[in-house]
């Protein structure tokens, strides 16, 4: 791929994710499809995933941006269910679709259906909770889907590096297995927790917010590429920094917070848009693979091994959502009920992804002499599962939730939660103001006094005022027409300042100066409005 090619793809799959923000279609599956039609344009350059890049270059950054964004607190409070999934659902799956696919696809070796079941185990939770959190599914099955996809790809990438061990001979038993994924888990972990401190700690001592983004942008490498150079999972390693850093994030300063979430949000969209059409541009060359099996033939395992990935995750998450709960009084206790339709919902949102494509392209043809056995037919089945269940599953789920009519979020207790937090913080803060002006250093003439007074109050009274009254005539709390009011005398200072200096009466120097100060009380305006 050269660099007119890399580009044209960023740019296409980004303005086909631009497009999909303005349809009722999730952009992952627009972008899947729009690859699979744009493989047979003519014209159209193959594109061929390359697990070497995809591994260690697309998926520390996608992992780290969720782990920064996850709340350790929530996984923390969730971690039976999540570690359930997204280890004992991962090996159980791998397990069973392999057995499933060796009774299903004659000649193909045990081991080899082992291999694909690795594959195939880990979901992509990239749509899913996309769709959960559009919806406004509980806080907790959005939590289990995410933190399940943090750790699944560790145990994924492990069973598979076990099964193709086994599968060209180099005779791997169970108890070498349970060494080798006891090794990549501690050792992963271990490593996120060596680097986890002292990379705070320097984002911290750096104090300018250009390095500490810099910074930010090495980490996920960093953490991947010292956990895979000593043999342990790059993915858990960049799962526990990204976590430790996310739930530290309050002690680096306001400049690097808001710098890094535009960065990292902007990173995450181009690598995710990218990643998904991708997905669907390798229909030709999976295709073009399948040498002595007929398309015909092929197309009937791939529905097998379909239907065995859907069916195997209801067997695993049903009994593992309530067995615990029947036999654990102290779970009972400690967890809130759920019935029938949670693990549903958590059961159809297994929708596979780019790691499962990337870990497949990555089977080699030969190793040590010994050929993989129908390497081509493991990746044409993954390729028409990721295709599948992004398709069937990633459709049909947003009117699965509505069917089911999931309690969603409590918005008006979440409301006045966060109103109550607010009211003790101004508490707090008009205490710390009225000590720091009894003392004569920090005299202030009054009219600046009141205005932190003011502008504490109305901080104070934003969230109270949008459980109140609204505008009869504009729908608008008071607080949503002070902000627009406030826009609109900025954008008046805003032309003022431009005109100045197209009238050389300012130069462009002191204009940016100027237009800074108003972009940042503009975003704080918008800031407040997006998260009400």
């Amino acid at each position: 791929m050269d660099a007119l090619q890399l580009v044209a793809l960023v740019a296409a799959s980004a303005a086909i994710a631009g497009i999909a923000r303005r349809t009722p279609v999730p952009a992952p599956l627009l972008l899947v499809a729009s690859g699979l039609v744009a493989s047979y344009v003519p014209g159209v350059p193959d594109y061929t995933l390359d697990p070497h890049i995809v591994l260690p270059l697309i998926l520390p950054p996608l992992l780290y941006t969720a782990a920064v964004d996850s709340s350790y607190l929530d996984l923390r409070a969730n971690i039976r269910p999540v570690a359930l999934l997204s280890v004992g659902y991962v090996l159980f799956a791998t397990v069973a679709v392999g057995w499933l696919a060796y009774a299903l696809v004659p000649d193909l070796p045990l081991t080899a259906a082992l291999v694909l079941g690795a594959v195939v185990a880990p979901p992509d939770a990239v749509a899913a909770t996309a769709i959960a959190r559009k919806l406004g599914l509980p806080n907790r099955i959005t939590t289990i889907l995410q933190g399940e996809s943090l750790v699944n790809d560790a145990t994924a990438i492990t069973a598979y590096k076990v099964a193709l061990a086994a599968a060209v001979g180099e005779g791997v038993g169970w108890a070498g297995g349970l060494g080798e994924f006891a090794l990549a888990a501690l050792g992963g972990i271990g490593v996120g927790l060596v680097l986890m401190v002292p990379i705070h700690w320097l984002r911290r001592s750096l104090g300018d917010s250009l390095l500490q983004n810099t910074l930010s942008l090495l980490i996920p490498f960093v953490a991947y590429a010292a956990a895979e150079e000593v043999g342990a999972s790059g993915v858990l390693a960049v799962v526990v920094v990204g976590l430790f850093l996310g739930h530290r994030a309050w002690q680096v300063d306001f400049a690097t917070r808001l710098q890094e979430e535009a960065v990292w949000k902007m990173v995450a969209f181009v690598l995710e848009s990218a990643v998904f059409a991708l997905i669907g541009l390798q229909l030709p060359y999976v295709v073009q693979g399948l040498g002595p099996y007929g398309m015909g033939e092929a197309a009937w395992y791939a529905v097998g091994v379909f239907v065995a990935v859907v069916v195997v995750r209801f067997v695993w998450v049903y009994p593992a959502t309530f067995l615990p709960r029947w036999t654990s009084p102290r779970i009972r206790e400690r967890e809130p009920e759920v019935d029938w339709r949670a693990p549903l919902v958590v059961g159809w949102a297994g929708m596979r992804g780019v790691v499962s494509l990337a870990i497949a392209f990555s089977i080699p043809v030969v190793t040590d002499g010994v050929e993989f056995p129908a390497r081509n037919l493991v990746l044409f089945l993954t390729f028409t599962t990721v295709i599948g269940t992004l398709v069937v599953q990633g459709l049909t789920l947003p009117p699965l939730i509505r069917l089911l009519k999931l309690p969603g979020r409590d918005t008006y207790a979440e409301t006045l939660a966060e109103a109550q937090a607010q009211s003790e913080a101004s508490r707090a803060a008009e205490e710390r103001l009225d000590k720091l002006l009894a003392d004569e250093r920090n005299a202030l003439p009054k009219p600046l006094a009141d205005r932190l007074r003011t502008v504490l109050e109305r901080r104070r009274n934003a969230v109270w005022e949008r459980l109140g009254s609204v505008n009869e005539v504009t729908g608008e709390t008071a607080d949503d027409t002070y902000r627009r009011l406030s826009r609109e005398m900025i954008d008046a200072e805003r032309e003022v300042f431009v005109q100045l200096r197209d009238a050389r009466r300012i130069d462009d120097e002191m204009m940016r100066t100027l237009l800074r100060r108003l972009d940042l009380e503009e975003a704080a305006a918008y800031r407040e409005e997006s998260d009400g």
